[in-house]
């Protein structure tokens, strides 16, 4: 079993009970909101379309109703013999058994309970925006990976949600003396490929993609995100009862600043993609410092004379 990866204190951001709560109560009609996930799976799997291996067990790693699952049964298999799914939220795993009849467990991603090398392939579908120590995970995940075992994760990146942010903060600060979060914090694309590395993965690639979500108003949005579970589970939230004139004054602000000609709203979803493999002697190396034979200098200087 792997344990924690650090025994330093790490800042607790966001409140895990609330989190898992918050996808307990989503369960019950989590296949009404979940198209999210059902695109980031999508995603997901048609990048193993270009990677030729099989992955004879794999784990879904926050795997919700079981969107990855629901995924991979509608391509090639890639050669799994055995998916496990994870959720911190025992409804969700139920809920994805129930679906897909993989065996499913109930753990925290901050603290695996797999043992050393126990996977080919750890997929991971929008739910590692949610962890407080991102890189002790991150460490616990390439642990429970073999060698050249893939690693796969999207996550909500810097930038999600930006409208709903802006338009609570503004309307709090007209109507009240201070502001309460009410949107994560979310990582920026140029740190994690740095964290994967830190990790002790190798070939870590990372990119972002901005999907945008129309939606009637904000009242709509956030009962997308409630049916979702993706609702604020920041640890220094505002607990007390939010008043009908912040929602009516946010929802003034989004319509005027963001709305579109058919009155609609956007709200904006960057998603970040991690890609990386656990080491293996096989893998390409990159070339020791120094022994380049031929020196930039000289390449620019011939290519500007080709000129």
């Amino acid at each position: 079993m792997n344990g924690s990866s650090s025994e330093k204190f790490t800042p607790q951001v966001f409140d895990r009970k609330a989190q898992r709560d918050h996808r307990d109560r989503a369960s019950r009609r989590f296949a009404d909101h979940d198209f999210l996930f059902r695109m980031g799976a999508e995603r997901l799997t048609d990048r193993l379309l270009d990677i030729k291996r099989q992955f004879p067990q794999a784990l879904d790693l926050g795997c919700r109703g079981g969107s990855v699952a629901g995924a991979l049964a509608g391509s090639s298999n890639f050669g799994i013999t055995q998916l496990i799914q994870a959720d911190i939220s025992s409804a969700m795993a139920v809920r994805a058994y129930q679906s897909y009849s993989h065996p499913t467990i109930v753990c925290d991603e901050e603290l695996l309970p797999f043992r050393s090398e126990s996977f080919d392939l750890i997929l991971s579908n929008l739910s590692l925006h949610w962890v407080n120590d991102l890189p002790g995970s991150l460490i616990q995940i390439r642990q429970s990976l073999r060698p050249d075992g893939l690693f796969c994760a999207s996550l909500f990146g810097a930038g999600t949600l930006s409208e709903l942010r802006d338009v609570f903060l503004e309307a709090e600060m007209d109507l009240k003396s201070g502001v309460s979060l009410r949107v994560s914090p979310f990582a920026e694309v140029r740190d994690l490929g740095g964290l994967l590395q830190r990790a002790g993965f190798s070939l870590p690639v990372v990119d972002t993609d901005k999907i945008t979500v129309t939606f009637t108003d904000v009242f709509q949005l956030m009962a997308d995100l409630r049916g979702m579970g993706e609702t604020n589970a920041i640890f220094d939230r505002q607990k007390t009862f939010t008043g009908r004139e912040i929602f009516a004054k946010a929802a003034a602000l989004y319509a005027q600043r963001y709305g579109m000609e058919d009155g609609r709203i956007p709200a904006s979803f960057h998603v970040i993609t991690l890609t990386a493999w656990a080491p293996h002697a096989s893998q390409p190396k990159p070339l020791r410092r120094g022994s380049a034979t031929a020196s930039l200098a000289d390449a620019l200087d011939d290519r500007k004379n080709k000129i």
